[in-house]
Formats: C-alpha cells, sequence, structure tokens
C-alpha cells in the first residue's frame, strides 16, 4: 500500500493542521526540510506522530511541532533526531474538513 490516511489528534501542528483533520501520507516518499512527516514515536512504535522534518541529522531527522507550546507535544526536543526507519512518509494532502484548503502548506 503505497498511501494510508491519517486523523491528526492534539494541538501541536497548529495552526497548519488541526484536530480532526484528515490526512494522505505518501509511505516510502522521499522527505525534504519543511515537509510534514509522519513517524513512529520512538519508545512507543505503535503510535504515529505528524511533525515537520526541519533538517536531517546523522541518519535520521529532526522532527519538530509547528506549536512549541501544545499540551502533550512530543517532538525532536525531546527524544532527539528520528531515525530514518521510523519515518512512515511525507503527507501529500489533506482531504478533511473541506473548504481548508488541500495543501497543508
Amino acid at each position: 500500500m503505497w498511501f494510508m490516511r491519517v486523523r491528526v489528534e492534539g494541538e501541536s501542528m497548529l495552526p497548519v493542521l488541526r484536530p480532526g483533520d484528515w490526512l494522505v501520507v505518501r509511505r516510502g516518499a522521499e522527505v525534504r526540510p519543511g515537509d510534514l512527516v509522519v513517524a513512529r514515536l520512538p519508545g512507543d512504535h505503535s503510535r504515529l506522530i505528524v511533525k515537520r522534518a526541519a533538517w536531517r541529522e546523522g541518519d535520521g531527522w529532526w522532527l519538530e511541532s509547528d506549536n512549541q507550546r501544545a499540551p502533550g507535544r512530543k517532538d525532536s526536543w525531546d527524544f532527539g533526531a528520528v531515525p530514518a526507519s521510523l519515518l512512515v512518509g511525507r503527507v501529500v494532502l489533506r482531504y478533511w474538513p473541506f473548504g481548508r484548503g488541500l495543501r497543508p502548506r
């Protein structure tokens, strides 16, 4: 399966993504700085996180929240660079809700 859908929870990606937004993610897509990505949470690989790829660091990526003040946010400031093996894919569009635009930045 090359694409998957993901529902946004939490406020860590405000204002670009809001809780309840639905995203299409291209699995295994090339990642560049500034892209929105889905990754497995280091330490709990059963959970997925949506973050912005800030920069490449060694064999991994530094992933950041757009809203650093969000309650419960977790990103590379908490766990360091995320190994490339934990990256699931790149967000290619937001398809719900309609009317808020299709491309998240």
